[in-house]
């Protein structure tokens, strides 16, 4: 081996490259956030050939002073921070002070600025890292940086460059994810000197929510909802998609914090569990979400690319997100958000959020709420037989109960019952159609719930202690947490170096896998300092209840008792999705029924 020396600059400054600048929309990321962190109110992305031969980003932001141009494109020169103090609370996207050596290294780079109180800009190019002379030049105020044939220099790296088409689409997707998190800010991208993207600045709620429509599309607006919590000196707001509106991939799934689009885990596992018992098997929630807390609360200098972050009380964090996305989740009542469409047609003012007031049950019927799981076949059998008799084929219709306001509620009052499996009901807007098992099957899960929660988490002693091999630091994680696990309804104690013993469990859980749901809420805890295993394995069983507990098909349902129903679908939370994710309602409004008929043509 040769003798320890020092790397040359423009060597240092290419493996840095290597971690910084993946390809071309890694040098559109750190350039565009330079602009931000410059104050900038426009931004012009000008890409060539996919980026590999031009990327140029403009800005009005405030500028560089001709003195520190150079300065700009040598390492470890920034203007964001100038202390360990500084590091612990970053406010700003960039501040390494990484990029621009980094990008001039591995391209030819040039940058152009001007700051309001110069008279006139200054430009410096940087061929492969290295300088040349700077020299006045004509800009306004704000920055240019132009990087040309990007990894010219380095050929093994430029041969791992994609097709053209899909770099840009990486491009693109960046760019449209910035723009989410910075909705005042105008975002032009150009490509092959063709316009793709425009996005003009906003200054109200109702233009931020036109960028997201804009980005993402008018569906996932139409099928989401606002969500706006705060508390523990967090902010969450933002937008989360209905379940019934899931994705086959998690290719709408924006989270920013404090303004940086990042990926966490923590983050992941909160969201996750937050749509746990209304997602569908195999899909994805969308969400655009925004997190703001005191930059000293999150360590942004944990990954070279700054794409992820730790949070310093991430137990903190990850309740926090749990609890503002579940209790959003929980108020989405059938007939209380945005109608699920029947998939005839798409847009238009049809459909718009109903905001009519919630109608309580006033049929007298009560749908299982309160009513033991083991007598309610034999009630529900009784309410069969007697709706049979009290209404024959043919008889006129029932009247409806109506309400002291006057005002139709938003399921609106049953009409019929179709093939002993759907409800159809008429409401202001046109026609409402029900799967009432699966309805009914969300109504008797939540009310098993509540009934569960209301009673506490009861548990029974083991006939036999139950001994478990597990890691030594799994062992520790269970002596420390012996209260957690009391609270969750185990009593467990450590039996050696790496084993542990399991004296009582939750009486709903007994009859399961204990030792795997043991393991399950170890590594919960070690992970991310709670769990909701035991919860969700109740859950589940209690789901497999309400659904043999539920109406089934060819069933038939007086209107009295189909009313009763809707009532109660009104009153619960979820109740947009069965248990299993599927939805449980469809809209279809009279626009739609008078396009089936061709009606005003």
């Amino acid at each position: 081996m040769s003798r320890i020396h020092s790397l040359p600059p423009e060597l240092v400054n290419q493996i840095a490259a290597g971690e910084v600048i993946e390809r071309p929309a890694s040098v559109v990321k750190e350039l565009v956030e330079n602009s931000l962190d410059a104050g900038a109110r426009r931004i012009d992305i000008d890409i060539e050939a996919g980026g590999s031969r031009l990327i140029r980003i403009r800005d009005d932001g405030g500028g560089i002073d001709a003195e520190d141009l150079a300065l700009a494109v040598s390492a470890h020169a920034t203007s964001k921070i100038a202390s360990f103090e500084d590091l612990e609370r970053v406010g700003t996207l960039g501040f390494r002070g990484e990029a621009l050596p980094s990008i001039a290294s591995v391209s030819r780079f040039a940058l152009t600025s001007r700051t309001a109180a110069a008279d006139s800009a200054f430009r410096i190019e940087v061929d492969g890292g290295k300088p040349h002379v700077q020299r006045p030049a004509q800009h306004g105020i704000g920055t240019s940086v132009e990087v040309r044939d990007l990894f010219y220099n380095l050929p093994a790296r430029r041969k791992f460059l994609r097709a053209e088409r899909t770099e840009f689409n990486h491009i693109d997707d960046l760019v449209k994810s910035i723009a989410l998190a910075r909705p005042g800010v105008e975002f032009r991208l150009g490509h092959n000197g063709k316009v793709v993207r425009l996005f003009k600045p906003s200054a109200t709620e109702d233009e931020a929510a036109r960028r997201v429509s804009e980005v993402l599309g008018e569906e996932f607006l139409r099928n989401s909802l606002r969500v706006g919590h705060d508390g523990a000196g967090m902010v969450l707001s933002g937008w989360v998609g209905l379940p019934t509106a899931s994705r086959s991939q998690a290719d709408q799934q924006y989270f920013h914090v404090n303004g940086r689009l990042v990926r966490d885990r923590v983050v992941a596992h909160a969201v996750r569990q937050a749509y746990a018992d209304v997602l569908y098997h195999g899909r994805h929630p969308a969400f655009v979400l925004f997190l703001e807390l005191d930059p000293q609360g999150v360590d942004v200098n944990v990954h070279p690319a700054k794409s992820e972050v730790r949070f310093r009380e991430s137990r903190l964090v990850h309740d926090f997100l749990y609890r503002s996305l579940h209790e959003a989740l929980a108020e989405a009542r059938a007939g209380a958000g945005p109608m699920p469409d029947a998939g005839i047609a798409a847009g238009g003012a049809d459909a718009a959020r109903i905001s009519l007031p919630m109608a309580r049950n006033q049929s007298g019927i009560r749908f299982g709420i309160g009513e033991p799981l083991a007598d309610y076949a034999a009630l529900l059998g009784r309410n069969m037989e007697s709706a049979a008799n009290a209404t024959p084929p043919g008889a006129p219709a029932v009247a409806h109960p109506q309400r002291d306001d006057g005002q139709i509620p938003p399921l609106g009052f049953a009409i019929a019952q179709l093939h002993g499996i759907f409800v159809l009901a008429q409401n202001a807007h046109g026609l409402i159609l029900v799967d009432m098992h699966a309805a009914h099957e969300r109504i008797t899960y939540e009310r098993l719930k509540r009934d569960q929660q209301g009673e506490g988490i009861r548990s029974q002693m083991l006939l036999v202690p139950m001994a478990i091999a597990i890691s030594e630091r799994e062992a520790a994680i269970v002596e420390e947490q012996a209260e957690r696990f009391a609270e969750l309804g185990f009593d467990i104690v450590r039996s050696g170096p790496q084993g542990i013993t399991v004296r009582r469990v939750p009486s709903l859980l007994a009859g399961g896998d204990v030792a795997q749901l043991v393991r399950d809420v170890v590594a919960d805890l070690a992970a991310h300092g709670s769990t909701t295993r035991v919860e969700e394995a109740g859950n589940e069983l209690l789901s497999t209840m309400a659904c043999h507990g539920s109406i089934r098909a060819n069933r038939r349902l007086s209107l009295p008792e189909m009313d009763a129903l809707l009532r109660e679908m009104e009153t619960t939370e979820r109740s947009g999705q069965c248990n299993h994710g599927r939805p449980t309602w469809v809209q279809l409004s009279l626009q739609e029924l008078d396009r089936l008929f061709l009606r005003g043509r």
